[in-house]
């Protein structure tokens, strides 16, 4: 931290008040910077981002979320889907499985929702979500030409959207991890990495959006897990719709894709997540 160049100190009090603030709340050098702009401990916890959901998956299960959305046509009752695997979630994907929409030209296995205590977390318009979670992607897990979607934000009462999607997409030869704004005139990349440095391996996501016809959505990505992680994509974007409509957006993750892309890429595969996190506030 800087030296101040100004003759007028902080007094003792206001340091040691300080120096608490960064304990809980933030790091020394933030909290000195808010005590120098003389904002008080109380609006500076109010404005702090607060911890809502972090589910459990031995405790929570599937409560953790509103519901699944697998084999709606019930064509394979004896087949598990979205279930707890250890400490994390697993969602099973199988090349002829289909879904209820489209005519039968695509396939989902996903939960939808966050549930903390039995209650709904609803995002709303001007609300800042950051939620972070594990990831593990195998080698079956490929890129595809058409459409592939392991994170969406939709609207439900209008079931507008989606809004969002983080996508595993092949150009060619080359497959990709992005975060995309699918409603959003152009549906622009808010950022992308290569994919195959990823799979087989646990990796780290954190997506941060602020709701609204004129949001922002932020894809950063780790290639592991813990802070020492190496960063491999970190983008923002702003100018993004992402509504609440009146009603509330709410994330969905799985495996959604299309089996219109190449045979070779439509495999019998899953997905692992674990330490689920979501935050509210800017």
């Amino acid at each position: 931290m800087s030296t101040d160049p100004h003759p007028h100190r902080l007094g003792r009090r206001a340091v040691l008040g300080t120096v608490t603030l960064a304990a809980v709340g933030g790091s020394l050098a933030a909290a000195t910077r808010w005590a120098l702009a003389g904002e008080t401990p109380t609006a500076v916890a109010a404005a702090a981002p607060k911890l809502l959901w972090h589910p459990s998956p031995g405790t929570d299960g599937l409560k953790a979320f509103e519901g699944v959305e697998a084999d709606r046509v019930h064509a394979h009752p004896n087949r598990k889907y979205v279930y707890v695997e250890g400490d994390h979630y697993r969602f099973d994907i199988y090349r002829d499985d289909r879904d209820t929409t489209g005519g039968g030209d695509r396939q989902r296995t996903e939960v939808r929702g966050m549930v903390s205590g039995g209650s709904k977390l609803k995002m709303h318009n001007g609300e800042t979500w950051r939620i972070t979670y594990e990831m593990f992607m195998p080698a079956t897990l490929h890129g595809t030409s058409k459409f592939t979607h392991i994170f969406q934000l939709k609207t439900p009462a209008t079931n507008g959207g989606p809004w969002m999607t983080v996508s595993l997409h092949r150009s060619g030869s080359k497959e990709t991890l992005q975060l995309q704004a699918d409603s959003t005139s152009g549906v622009p990349v808010v950022g992308a990495t290569d994919l195959s440095p990823l799979r087989e391996k646990w990796i780290t996501v954190e997506l941060t959006f602020k709701i609204g016809p004129s949001g922002t959505g932020r894809f950063l990505v780790r290639n592991g897990t813990g802070s020492g992680a190496a960063v491999v994509v970190d983008k923002t974007k702003s100018g993004l719709n992402i509504p609440d409509q009146g009603d509330y957006v709410r994330p969905k993750w799985g495996i959604y894709r299309s089996i219109e892309s190449a045979s070779s890429d439509i495999l019998d595969t899953h997905l692992f997540i674990r330490n689920y996190q979501a935050y509210r506030g800017a």
